[in-house]
């Protein structure tokens, strides 16, 4: 058996057992084994013979089980051999045998320049989506504005719920009006329930603590943003309070009415030095002593696994418990989760959204191919500005992702759906006609995205059944899934047709017809257009959407705050710019292999790989190119000092801080230093979008 362990094997046979609704005794009384052995070979303790082994899939008996010999047999030389349970082992054995074929194709000396070429490029492709669908980790990220019922959502599909009082379900997780959970929350399967906390790093807090400083005295406190929002999320003041041992004080006094104590605000008398308060707050807070990173339930407890979680997660999200710092992400882990065969799903409830904005941990999850991202709205609103944001943002850059792997959850409230009205102004009769109606406003808004049919699922979490959102949710990651193994069977599909073709005059004929037209697109657009406006005024403009305290709290950290990082905000600029300058042509390319395999099938296979090489050199362009705008700002952000001393000074200058930062980020970026920065840029691009050329054009140079 080629390269199997005896853990590996043992896993799968128990598997295979399981699924056929076998017993492990049963399974060892039909080969006349002892259980004891049966038991030690699915441990991976005891060796199999080939004959041993036959017997025991014979004694099973399915499908899968009689597969399994093959399975095992296979030799795999150029891609990594899948595991014994992989749900794709099929697929990518198909695509290791065309990798073999087409490095085989490649021996041959006379090999045109051309079709060697096309030979590299398949492999390359088979190669990436490979790797793709070996990782078998998605997630489920939910993602919307704050107070919305994200986390509840979360509970219900999960079934992560206790009894309250009065009997009514309580979600695991912490919830209420928005402002809760002090950081990403991450669900994901494991041998029990336990609570793994990824602190935050020392210097974070340090800067959380200064900015809980800022909030509470006197000279700084008026400094709250314009609309009223603190210099310090909520959350992460309770926490820092707690911790600290800093808690407001509320009692009655000889009147009868609730008086207030502030003993933060009580330590300004002691210590009216800021350094020395944010020393004092951090001494209080003994970091050092909160160094515990999981903490996992016992059988031994009163409480149930879930309200152990329960109470644990408030613990630890609030400051409460004496044994952990302030968490960057909490992970709850817990023995069933959202079941998808031979896939492992974790679910991830983000940070909400309380304004519009670019974010980078957003942004990243939207573009990654094995996260299926649930765009979360309140009923009325949906889809919400914040949703529709992150959407235009995504399309900006040319992010099409959001096209496989985005859904919209509409979070309804108990007759919201009731209120709808149709366009002759009659109310809904039903909450299901509602939904409908409402539905139709969601497309619509959507439909400027190039968004088409977008799956939508409406939820009631008070008063609808979670297994349809569970169906929902699952047929999104298999969606996310067959995707991938889509587009892997088109590609050795036409691998298939290259090869069997490759001697074929006519299709050759025809290939060189359609390769001079190519050809000649290519030599009429040898540069990307110019570039429109600057890199940074996408930064400029999430400045101006953003609140003010987020804008100082990026500017006491350098520009890089959870909310706001100037360098990402610059890196998405140059993608931005570069979609802009490069968009129409690509999009021109690929409308003309279309228009030109229309009426040629001969040379589909040919117009259809230098169709998907331009789309995946053009993706890798696109991120170079934000790579680039990233790194070239960093260190002259980084070596100016007196550049992020002069905007923090205008904290607490008075009303029109976000004007004033505004101004002082425009001049900043329109020194000549800066322009230089932008003319390198260009020329990044220009060199890229060359490289681009040359690789498709090598394609069909000589076909």
């Amino acid at each position: 058996m080629r390269g199997v362990s005896g853990v590996q094997l043992g896993h799968r046979l128990a598997q295979l057992r399981e699924r056929s609704g076998m017993k492990q005794a049963e399974l060892a009384r039909k080969v006349s084994w002892s259980q004891a052995v049966l038991s030690r070979i699915e441990a991976g303790e005891r060796t199999i013979s080939d004959d041993e082994l036959a017997t025991l899939l014979e004694a099973i008996g399915s499908e899968e089980a009689t597969n399994l010999v093959t399975v095992i047999d296979r030799d795999w030389r150029h891609l990594p051999a899948p595991a014994l349970d992989h749900p794709d082992h099929h697929l990518l054995w198909r695509a290791e045998q065309m990798t073999v074929a087409l490095k085989a194709a490649g021996k041959d000396r006379e090999v045109p320049t051309a079709f060697q070429t096309r030979l590299d490029e398949y492999l390359l492709e088979i190669s990436r989506l490979a790797a793709l669908l070996l990782r078998r980790e998605h997630q489920i990220a939910f993602i919307g504005s704050i107070g919305i019922g994200k986390s509840t959502a979360i509970c219900r599909a999960t079934n992560l719920e206790v009894a309250g009082p009065q009997g009514q379900s309580l979600s695991v997780l912490e919830t209420g009006g928005g402002g809760i959970t002090v950081c990403e929350v991450h669900l994901s399967r494991g041998p029990g329930h336990g609570i793994v906390v990824e602190p935050r790093a020392h210097d974070d807090i340090r800067s959380d603590v200064e900015d809980f400083v800022d909030h509470i005295m006197p000279s700084r406190s008026s400094a709250a943003d314009e609309d009223g929002t603190p210099a310090v999320p909520h959350e992460i003041e309770r926490a820092i309070r707690n911790i600290a041992g800093l808690t407001v004080k509320r009692v009655k006094g000889a009147d009868g009415k609730m008086v207030r104590t502030d003993p933060a605000k009580q330590l300004i008398t002691e210590f009216p030095a800021r350094r020395d308060l944010v020393v004092e707050v951090l001494t209080r807070m003994g970091l050092h002593r909160r160094d515990r990173r999981d903490e996992w339930h016992s059988p031994t407890l009163a409480a149930t696994p879930l309200e152990w979680m329960k109470t644990t997660f408030e613990q630890i999200n609030n400051g409460r418990h004496p044994d952990f710092s302030l968490p960057a992400r909490i992970e709850l882990i817990v023995p069933d989760l959202l079941e998808v065969t031979d896939l492992d799903v974790r679910l991830v409830d983000t940070r909400g959204i309380d304004r519009p904005a670019g974010r980078a941990d957003l942004e990243a999850l939207l573009e990654d191919p094995h996260t299926v991202s649930i765009l979360c709205s309140g009923f009325n609103d949906a889809p919400s500005t914040s949703v529709q944001h992150l959407l235009q943002r995504a399309r900006d850059i040319n992010n099409t992702q959001i096209e496989s792997n985005a859904a919209v959850l509409v979070l309804a409230r108990p007759d919201e759906a009731l209120a709808v009205k149709d366009e002759a102004g009659a109310r809904a009769a039903t909450a299901e006609e509602g939904c409908e109606l409402k539905n139709e406003q969601v497309l619509n808004a959507i439909a400027p995205y190039g968004l088409g049919e977008i799956p939508t699922f409406f939820f009631n979490a008070r008063e609808d059944e979670p297994e349809d959102l569970r169906a929902f949710l699952r047929e999104r990651v298999m969606q996310t899934r067959y995707q991938l193994q889509h587009r892997m069977d088109d590609v050795l599909h036409r691998t298939r047709s290259l090869l069997d073709n490759a001697e074929k005059e006519q299709v050759q004929a025809v290939q060189r017809e359609a390769g001079r037209y190519l050809a000649i697109w290519v030599e009429q657009h040898p540069k990307p257009a110019p570039i429109s406006g600057h890199v940074h005024d996408t930064l400029l403009s999430e400045i101006e959407r953003a609140h003010a305290s987020s804008v100082n709290a990026a500017v006491r950290r350098g520009g890089e705050w959870r909310s706001l990082s100037y360098t990402y905000q610059l890196g998405y600029g140059a993608r931005k710019a570069a979609v802009e300058a490069l968009q129409p042509s690509v999009t021109g390319f690929i409308d003309l292999c279309q228009t030109l395999s229309d009426p040629n099938p001969e040379a589909s296979e040919l117009l259809s790989q230098a169709r998907r090489l331009m789309s995946s050199a053009y993706d890798e362009l696109l991120r170079k190119v934000q790579l680039t705008g990233l790194t070239l700002y960093h260190d002259q952000l980084q070596e100016d000092l007196q550049f992020w001393t002069d905007n923090a000074g205008e904290w607490g200058q008075g009303p029109g801080y976000l004007r004033r930062i505004l101004g002082r980020n425009r001049g900043w970026f329109q020194q000549p230093q800066r322009c230089d920065l932008e003319d390198q840029l260009t020329t990044v691009l220009e060199r890229e979008w060359s490289t681009v050329l040359e690789r498709v054009e090598a394609i069909f140079g000589q076909a």
